[in-house]
């Protein structure tokens, strides 16, 4: 029997398949000896949820708490920018006030203008319109950056 498992397919399936869940909500750290959930529920887990599918995929070293940490890793481990999104393409948006704090989002472009990314609302990733839809012919909330891997070309 020869089996090959199909990087993208299943990539694209694991983004889907967490749609709804609480997976990515919490995680647990010391803090100036505290010990406290630094995810805070699941309202601050977007690079959580997006470091864990690409580690679990080999597509970058390490999982990370912040968006920062995740592009940066990201960039470390052969992911470059792209013009257009692309099926799994992960997407960086521009800074946003949410939970009476300035943040930096990120997630995973599905195709049909939609993405899945995690929502501090909802407490869990779910999908939405890719710029969260649009105001005044503009993006609700600008995409600033959309990266690609080599190794998802199938």
């Amino acid at each position: 029997m020869n089996i090959k498992i199909l990087q993208i397919e299943s990539y694209l399936a694991v983004i889907k398949n967490s749609l709804g869940s609480k997976i990515f909500n919490n995680l647990w750290a010391e803090v100036d000896g505290e010990k406290k959930d630094i995810l805070d529920d699941g309202r601050k887990s977007c690079g959580y949820f997006t470091s864990g599918i690409l580690l679990w995929f080999g597509l970058i070293k390490e999982r990370h708490a912040t968006v920062s940490g995740t592009l940066r890793d990201m960039k470390n481990s052969g992911w470059e920018e792209i013009p257009e999104p692309k099926i799994g393409a992960v997407l960086h948006w521009d800074k946003e006030l949410g939970n009476g704090e300035i943040n930096e989002h990120v997630g995973f472009y599905m195709g049909d203008n939609l993405a899945i990314s995690t929502s501090a609302k909802n407490q869990m990733p779910t999908e939405h319109h890719w710029t969260y839809g649009e105001e005044n012919g503009q993006p609700k909330r600008k995409v600033i950056a959309i990266y690609w891997h080599p190794r998802l070309n199938s």
